[in-house]
Formats: C-alpha cells, structure tokens, sequence
C-alpha cells in the first residue's frame, strides 16, 4: 500500500502529479500564447498563414493523443510513456526556442527549426494527454472513489492555473523585455522550456511512490480490429448468409457478443459527434483570430497601465474557474426549478448558441475596429495625402480628382489619405501657393501603396518631395514613428530607447516601434551640439505618426501628424465575447465528457475519449481551410462562422432528439445475469449429456 498524504486516502503520490501537471500545462499554453504574435512579427508570416499553421499545430496536438494512448496500453505503459515523451517535449521547447534566437541562422533556418521544434512539442503534449490524468486516478485504491473524483477536481484546477498564470507572464517577458534589438522572443519561449524541464524532474523525482499498472492492451486498437472484421465479412458475405440484425454483427464469429455490443453502445455516441467540431473551430481561435483583433484594438487602462494584446487569452481560464461553480450551484438549480428539463445534449446545444453569440460580438467589435484601419488603394490607383510646409496656404490639382483643390493650411494635419488614379504608373501633380508660386510634376508611383507629398518652400518658390508611408497598423499593437527634418543640419532624435538620425534638409526617417506612453522628454540633439526636449505628447495604440520638426524661436518644436488613426475600440469591448465563449465551453466541454463517460462502458472510455479529442483537432482544421481558402474579410469570416454553428447546433439538437439515454453499469448487470444463465444452461446440458452418455455404455470422452 502507497504512503498516504497527513493520514488521509489521499496517496502522496499525487503531489507529483498534479505538480507536474500545473508545469506542463503553464509550459504549452505559455508558448501557445505567443505563436499568432511570433509568426507574424519575427517569421514575417501574413495573417492568413500565422493563423493557419497555429491550428494546424493546435490540431495535430490534438492527434497524437491516439499514438500516445496505443503506446501507454501496448508497449511501454503510463509511467514510462509520460516520461519518454515529456524528453521529446523539452526537445520541442529548446529547439522552438533556440529558433527565436535572431543571431542563429538565417529566416529559413528560424523557420525550420520553429516547425521542428512544434511538431515536437505536438508530439510531446498530446502523446502524454491521455496518460497523466489516467495515471494520477490509478494511484488511488478501488474503495476511494470520492477522493479520486476530488482528485481530478484539483488536477483540473492546476491545468486552468497554469493556463492562467502563463499567458500572463509570457506576453510580458515577450513585450517587455528587450534582446537582440526586439520584443524578446527567445525568453518568452525559453521560460515555459524551463517550466517543462522542471515538469518531468518533478514527476520522475516521485517515481518511488506511483502505483503501476502494466500495459493490457489497447481497447481502441481491439475496436478497429472488430469493426475492420465486420465490415470485410459484411462485404464477402453471400447470398446463402442469413441477414444480420445490425452490421456489427458479422464480427460475432471472431469477437465476443459483448465487445460487439459495447462497440455498438461507443458507435451511438460517436454518431453525435460529427457536428462538434465546428464548436471547436471557434472556440480555438481565441488565440488566433482574436488575438489579432486585440492588436488593433486600444488595450490602455488608464495612463499608467496596458495589457498586451496576446494576454486577453488568460480571461478564458480565469472565467472557467469562476464559471463551473456558478453553473453548478446556481445556474443549473434555478433552471430545474423552474420546470425545465436539463439534459446533457441540450446544454451542449446551448453551448453552441453561447459560442455563435460570442461570434456575433467579435463581429460586432470587428466591424468598428476596422474603422481606423487604412485600406490599400485598388489596383491602377494610389493613396495620397498632402503635407504643406510652405509658408502659405497651397492646393493640389491631380488630373482625374479634385480632392485636393480646398486650401491646405500650413502644417494642417491631413484628414486622411485619398485614393488617386495613376496614367501608366505615374502620378501627375498641379500646385499652386496663395502667393502665386505654382509648380507640376510628374512622378513614377507603384499602384495600391500610400504617399505624402510634402511641399515645402525652395527660395523664393515652392517645391515638393514624395515620401511612401506605411499604412500598415503594427502587428503587435504598439505605434509607429518616424520625423521629418526642416532644419538645415543633421538631428539625433531619443524616443526611449529608439534613436531617430535624420540629415539636414527636408529628409524623412523610416518608421520604428516604439512603446505606447506619453513622450514629453524626448532628446533632440543638433550636429552643431544644442540639445531640445520635445514634447510628443501621447503616442497611442495602433497610430503611424509623422512628427514635423520646425525652429521656433530659436527652439526645435515638434508638430505631430496622425498618419494612420490610433486604435479607438478599447480591449473591454473584447470581454463580452470572452463571457459568451466561456460559458459556452462550460455547457458544451464539461458536459460533453461527463455524458460521453455516462453513455460508455467502463472499458470504452479511452474510445471515447479519443474521439472526443479527435473533434479538437478536426475544429482546427476546418479554421485552416478558411483562414487559406476563404479570403474573406474578417468580420464576414467572424459572421460565417457564427452561421455555421447555428446551423450545425439544429442538426445536432435534431440528432439528439431522436437519441436514447442508455445506462451502461445497468446493462452490465444485465449481460452478467445472462452469462451466468447461459452458463447454467450449458452446465445443465453437459451433465445431460454425461448421463445420457453413461446410460449408453458410451465414454465421456472421445
């Protein structure tokens, strides 16, 4: 007998587990947090792809579960399983991590070792999936029913903890702290390495006390072998064979009646869930799709803090800890009370309205966050905007448009960019000054990108010269900054800890990152050695600034012009979807297994435990196939999914309409009484035969 926590059933065993647990789940969700943000900023990745290649990782941790259940029942065992394959997770975790490193290799060396260092970690996670909660239940004695359940109750609660506490801590060592010259990527990945590391040292330091049960074979390995048999009978059979009341049953003349009726019970379940994945196809996009509409969103609370965009994730395991007892003791009682019948199917039918719901938010959010963005010009056209620093009031003539004929006032900040056709890639420009001073040019442009013109005075006329401008919003929230020189000597700019150098003239800078916060002591440094503070005032979320640097009064004076428009929706408008999802996840998930569990036998569960993980990994693929196929815009994609989920929450309730409750330890109990009838019987017949037998003269065996 193991050695038993305080004097309680509970064997100290555990400890290790539930530690190891809280370690492996703070390391994947960790890293899992940064991926959207990494395949974009550091791998240079579109959207479409980064959210791609995040399911296509999310799915396939969720296949190789089966590889690790069939290597734990066949082979190896639990214990030996967890540890063999927690080695392959470390390996993932420093090879993902060594591939942040930007001094090591080239792109593509960073590309591969990032996928290798994924398929890893895939490999690692979800081969020991299936084992380590299996293997804490087999720690406790047969009698302990109600402390297992309590078990699993807090190895729940540490996978939520570390979910939690990771996609906070991650983001901010990703953001915050600096290396190689950017968000530092390499910690970021390397913390959750370290966690997995301290994971499988703490789980091997209680390899004393686990109780170890040797593989038995595997169940869902027997199940295919059953329904392969059947089929192929089914297929070969003639026409001399008498039919069969179920498919099924052409295995009966290898497989016993009661696998074959066990299978038929699992088959009625997994029936139901061919409609689940599409739940899962949205619920997994919380760190993808609304990942990236948090970078485009205003995530300031107040002037002295901000969350960083990939952090909002942590809202689903926070809510879930605050939601399963709210729903358990609350919200079902009340229901019930009110004379509605609560059924399993009809809350996950529920969860799927309350994840189309939370779809219909973020359309909602999508369609006023998209208000700030600038679009590309369409093709044969570009975008234009004017910047005037002549000392008079100027307009624009580009044939084609007259957008640009109202005055232009100095330094008047441009209301926004305008689309201007092009005549064989070239742009044609007509100014003329109040003071009289006109000039035309004809510029070589590239269609669908963005320019300034900025006109400035050349002794005593007027000239002009053409910046391209990023239109761009940051990927990772933060704005955008670049200035203008109208001094006649060089300037080093100090911005943080970003240095601006510009030559003299009216020359333009390129566009750095720079932290959202209020500037009100930048560092203007002349060549001639005068040193300018300058007030830049707030630099907000989501902007692209151009800051104009002008002599006044002997002074360097900063005039700000907002490029590209700072987020205006702010990250709370996000929190409604996160409720909506959530709640959803407790209605859909956590009664999804219990009711699997429920329908199955005892035998069965691994079966339907990898079929439940299999609608995971199918949900991903579906949002692969959209996100590379679809091409749509964001809030339509939002809405097509919430679509399609209503639409497959009716198939579903249908299918579980016509669904009949089964209770599997009662038709246990059935199958055992006609064993023993029918062992009864043929005890009887034998002793029959014997007198028979013997009254004959004739030998009891032949």
């Amino acid at each position: 007998m193991g050695k038993k926590l305080f004097g309680t059933n509970y064997p100290i065993s555990i400890c290790f587990i539930v530690v190891n647990e809280f370690c492996e789940r703070f390391s994947y969700y960790g890293m899992k947090a940064l991926l959207t943000l990494y395949f974009l900023n550091y791998l240079k990745w579109d959207k479409d792809l980064s959210t791609a290649v995040y399911h296509a990782f999310s799915g396939l941790c969720y296949f190789t579960p089966i590889l690790g259940a069939f290597i734990a029942d066949s082979w190896l065992g639990k214990y030996k399983t967890i540890i063999y394959l927690s080695i392959v997770y470390v390996i993932g975790h420093v090879v993902k991590s060594v591939g942040a490193i930007p001094t090591v290799g080239s792109t593509q060396l960073h590309i591969a070792l990032s996928m290798s260092g994924l398929i890893l970690i895939a490999l690692g996670t979800g081969g020991i999936k299936p084992c380590v909660a299996a293997f804490g239940g087999d720690q406790f004695d047969e009698e302990h029913t109600t402390e297992r359940q309590k078990f699993f109750s807090i190895f729940y609660m540490s996978i939520n903890a570390g979910s939690f506490l990771s996609t906070i801590i991650t983001p901010i060592l990703r953001g915050d702290v600096q290396c190689f010259g950017g968000d530092c990527y390499a910690l970021a990945f390397g913390v959750p390495a370290a966690l997995m590391v301290v994971a499988l040292v703490v789980f091997i330091a209680g390899s004393s006390l686990y109780k170890r049960t040797p593989p038995q074979g595997n169940i869902l390995w027997e199940v295919c072998n059953c329904i392969g048999f059947a089929l192929k009978n089914r297929w070969n059979k003639s026409k001399h064979d008498s039919p069969r009341q179920h498919w099924l049953d052409w295995a009966e003349e290898k497989y016993s009646m009661r696998l074959i009726q066990e299978i038929k019970m699992v088959l009625r379940v997994l029936v139901l869930y061919i409609p689940l994945p599409m739940f899962w196809a949205l619920f997994d996009q919380q760190g993808s799709r609304w990942t990236l509409q948090a970078t485009r969103m205003n995530l300031a609370f107040g002037n002295s803090f901000a969350i960083k965009p990939d952090q909002m994730q942590m809202l689903n395991a926070l809510l879930i800890l605050v939601f399963v007892p709210i729903f358990d003791l609350i919200i079902y009682p009340l229901v019930r009370l009110c004379g509605l019948k609560i059924t399993p199917l009809r809350k996950m039918a529920m969860g799927m309205v309350f994840a189309a719901l939370a779809f219909g938010a973020a359309t909602l959010v999508e369609v006023n966050v998209v208000k700030t963005v600038v679009n590309p010009a369409p093709a044969g056209k570009c975008l234009l905007q004017v910047v005037n620093l002549a000392k008079h009031d100027v307009s624009l003539k580009a044939p084609g448009t007259d957008l640009f004929l109202q005055s232009i006032k100095y330094l008047e900040d441009p209301p926004g960019y305008e689309t201007v056709p092009l005549s064989n890639g070239e742009l044609n420009l007509e100014v003329t000054a109040v003071n009289g001073a006109t000039f035309s040019a004809t510029q070589k442009v590239e269609e669908k990108k963005a320019y300034s013109v900025i006109i400035y005075p050349d002794a005593a006329e007027i000239t002009y010269t053409l910046v391209e401008d990023h239109i761009t919003k940051n990927e990772d929230g933060n704005p955008l900054l670049r200035f203008l020189n109208t001094q006649p000597e060089a300037l080093n700019i100090t911005v943080g800890d970003k240095n601006f150098y510009m030559s003299s003239g009216y020359n333009v800078t390129h566009n750095k990152t720079v932290q959202r916060g209020e500037y009100t002591h930048a560092t203007c440094i002349s060549n001639s050695g005068k040193t300018s503070k300058l007030n830049l005032g707030l630099l907000d979320f989501g902007a692209c600034y151009t800051v104009i640097l002008t002599e006044e009064a002997g002074e360097i004076v900063p005039h700000k012009i907002e490029d590209v428009k700072a987020n205006n929706v702010h990250i709370a408008y996000q929190i409604p979807q996160y409720i909506l999802i959530t709640a959803g996840e407790v209605m859909f998930s956590i009664t999804g297994l219990e009711f699997s569990y429920s329908q199955a036998p005892a035998n069965m569960k691994s079966v339907l435990q990898a079929g439940w993980l299999l609608t995971v990994a199918f949900g991903n693929v579906i949002v692969l196939i959209v996100a590379e196929g679809a091409g749509l815009e964001q809030w339509i994609e939002f809405l097509l999914f919430a679509c399609l989920l209503l639409g497959v929450c009716i198939i579903f309730s249908i299918m579980a309409h016509f669904y009949t409750y089964v209770n599997p330890e009662e038709m246990e109990k059935l199958y055992l009484e006609n064993s023993v009838r029918e062992e009864d019987d043929s005890d009887f017949k034998k002793k029959n035969n014997e007198i028979q037998l013997n009254k004959t003269g004739k030998s009891t065996r032949m």
